[in-house]
């Protein structure tokens, strides 16, 4: 059953994030999501105004109590039954969904609306994208198996490990040394790293990591491996933080 967002856009230059509230007019259940947007001072002075807009949910996916990459992959079946232009909703508890479903839609074509937290539940919101915005999802071609990167970790090999999971994942077992650098940071922190080293990016199913590795390859590093299946399957050895 199709139901109706309201979404308040409030200009203001504080930044931008979402601040949800729920209310029922009407007998129909009603999001209102208030927006603050960041905008540029006009001689001097906020520019601050405010509007609505009405989306309608054609259909809402149950992702809560599943981990990487079940959120994507429910999202992806979802998406299937839907026709250009309708919004589809995506709950899930897996804290790493947010940065997740925004990349896999970028990666598509299809337009992430933007989310709200209910208690420890994400809602998200996508809108299917008409045949000419939609594009094939690509993978990363060059790939390397966890028993491959565990042997030239052992061979004392130089190598760079780069684990794009969330920080609360990382702390709880990486591989030593891997630098930690969230999927949702990584164009903001590409200077850090070198690109004529052998790169070898991870995460929790090799699902994050393909598509941190696409976006490196697409900033000019040359030797980046996606390593699969990710950290769920890592048998050799890990550290955590204190």
């Amino acid at each position: 059953m199709a139901f109706i967002i309201i979404l308040f856009f409030k200009h203001t230059n504080w930044g931008a994030f979402f601040i949800p509230k729920y209310k029922k007019v009407a007998d129909k259940p009603m999001a209102i999501i208030t927006q603050h947007i960041k905008r540029k001072l006009i001689n001097n002075k906020d520019e601050r105004s405010e509007y609505k807009v009405e989306v309608t949910v054609n259909k809402v996916v149950d992702a809560k109590g599943l981990a990487c990459p079940m959120p994507i992959v429910k999202t992806k079946k979802g998406i299937e039954s839907l026709d250009p232009g309708m919004v589809m909703e995506i709950q899930a508890t897996d804290k790493g969904s947010t940065t997740d479903i925004k990349a896999w839609a970028e990666n598509t074509g299809h337009q992430y609306l933007g989310s709200t937290q209910e208690g420890d539940v994400f809602k998200h919101y996508l809108r299917k994208a008409s045949a000419d915005e939609e594009k094939t999802e690509t993978k990363h071609k060059d790939i390397m198996a966890l028993d491959d990167l565990l042997q030239k970790i052992e061979g004392n090999e130089k190598v760079t490990v780069i684990d794009v999971r969330e920080p609360a994942e990382y702390a709880f077992g990486h591989i030593p040394g891997a630098i930690n650098i969230p999927l949702d940071e990584l164009e903001k922190r590409f200077e850090e790293m070198d690109k004529n080293d052998d790169i070898h990016v991870v995460c929790r199913t090799g699902s994050r990591s393909d598509l941190a590795a696409q976006k490196m390859a697409a900033k000019g590093f040359e030797n980046v491996k996606n390593v699969v299946p990710g950290m769920k399957e890592w048998s050799g050895p890990t550290e955590q933080n204190n």
